[in-house]
């Protein structure tokens, strides 16, 4: 009887350890399936309204120059035959003004008239002096004759050459003054005298200054306009004394305008000054700028870097990149990863609701040289051609990532 106890009961032992390991099993397999439902390592989930609260951009690699970098500022400018101070020549009451500031001009158009009564005064000089010069022509012409026949007498013939000299010499200096006032000379000999003068934009350009107004007198050096060709302007850079040395005809500067610091412009150096400034003890640089220029304005403050070699390198932004210890990781698109399962929050219709949710991966690189809001990014495993690579955000997804994980 005893024996049929004990077996009974060692049975049951057997089984009930059994079960308890059986149950064990389950558990751990019922954690580890949890665990693969609720992601992979290293990737990161974002639902449409994660990835704009965090105004994610993607985007690729952009080849930069980062390995000899001098930093300098300057200034917007154009070429001195690029601006025009416009005067009157002569003296005269303004009657129109036919332009405004920052208005389009081409080359001869008429900025302003002017009047006054010296106009009609040399214009009949001019015509007076025209009717001298006739006289003078016909009386040296005749005395030419009669000197070569030996008929008449040198003295005559050298007195006639003169006086037709002279009136030749005032029937030019008139006609010239006449064209600088934008007359015509052919309409005055023709009786037409006007009492008005025109002043003209000497260049293409614009208005920038006007410095007069209507029924103002003004002198022959009163500066009534400036006209500027802002289509011709350049970027003018200070490099200072210690990387003088560095500079070439040719080289590439980066730069960006005060008013407009989020984008980024090219120059090329084509003047590099041979003056040196003692006061800031540097050199100015000219360079020609590569993009469209329509905006500009010649003296807005520039600031950018200068390259001293041409080897471009894999760059991303600052923001694109994050590190964890010694490691340095981006994060590309990967669309080979679906979420059937990825939770976030305790409600999950709002993520089902939430259309757009897109895979993260991280990647590890090595970084380089950092200038500018740029980092030099070294691959150590080659990605897909035309990866989408997070250019912002990178700490944020790691921090994701890594709650992830921890709660799962």
């Amino acid at each position: 009887m005893k024996t049929k106890i004990i077996i009974i009961i060692t049975v049951f032992i057997s089984v009930f350890t059994l079960m308890s390991c059986n149950s064990g099993n389950n558990k751990d397999t019922e954690k580890t399936e949890e665990h693969e439902e609720h992601g992979q390592e290293g990737i990161v989930f974002l639902n449409e309204k994660q990835q704009e609260a965090l105004d994610l951009k993607l985007g690729s690699f952009e080849m930069r120059n980062l390995t000899t970098v001098v930093k300098t500022n300057g200034q917007l400018a154009v070429s001195p035959s690029d601006i025009a101070e416009v005067t009157a020549v002569v003296g005269g009451n303004v009657k129109h003004i036919k332009v405004f500031e920052g208005d389009k001009v081409r080359r001869r158009q008429v900025l302003a008239v002017l009047e006054h009564p010296d106009y009609i005064t040399l214009q009949e000089d001019f015509a007076e002096k025209a009717n001298n010069l006739k006289f003078a022509e016909q009386e040296y012409l005749r005395q030419k004759e009669l000197f070569e026949n030996n008929v008449g007498a040198g003295k005559d013939f050298q007195k006639a050459k003169s006086e037709y000299s002279t009136a030749k010499a005032k029937y030019e200096g008139l006609k010239a003054r006449l064209r600088l006032l934008n007359i015509s000379p052919e309409k005055v000999l023709e009786g037409k005298i006007v009492s008005t003068i025109n002043i003209v934009s000497p260049i293409n350009g614009f208005v920038n200054e006007i410095n007069i107004k209507k029924g103002t007198y003004v002198d022959a050096s009163s500066k009534l306009f400036e006209v500027t060709n802002n289509n011709a302007i350049h970027a003018d850079f200070v490099i200072y004394e210690k990387d003088v040395h560095l500079l070439k005809n040719g080289q590439i500067v980066h730069f960006t305008v005060s008013n407009k610091p989020e984008n980024e412009y090219t120059a090329t150096v084509f003047a590099i000054g041979k003056e040196f400034n003692s006061d800031i003890r540097a050199v100015n640089i000219h360079t020609k700028i590569n993009e469209d220029v329509s905006g500009m304005i010649p003296g807005m403050y520039i600031s950018g870097h200068l390259h001293t070699d041409k080897r471009m390198t894999k760059t991303l932004p600052n923001d694109a990149i994050v590190s964890e210890g010694t490691k340095s990781y981006i994060f590309i698109l990967d669309e080979t990863v679906k979420p059937e399962h990825h939770e976030h929050g305790e409600d999950d219709e709002e993520d089902k609701e939430t259309e757009n949710i897109k895979a993260f991966k991280q990647v590890e690189v090595i970084t380089g040289q950092t200038d500018d809001g740029y980092t030099e990014v070294k691959l150590i495993k080659e990605l897909p051609e035309n990866v989408k690579i997070v250019l912002n955000a990178a700490y944020y997804l790691l921090a994701d990532m890594k709650k992830d994980e921890n709660e799962h």
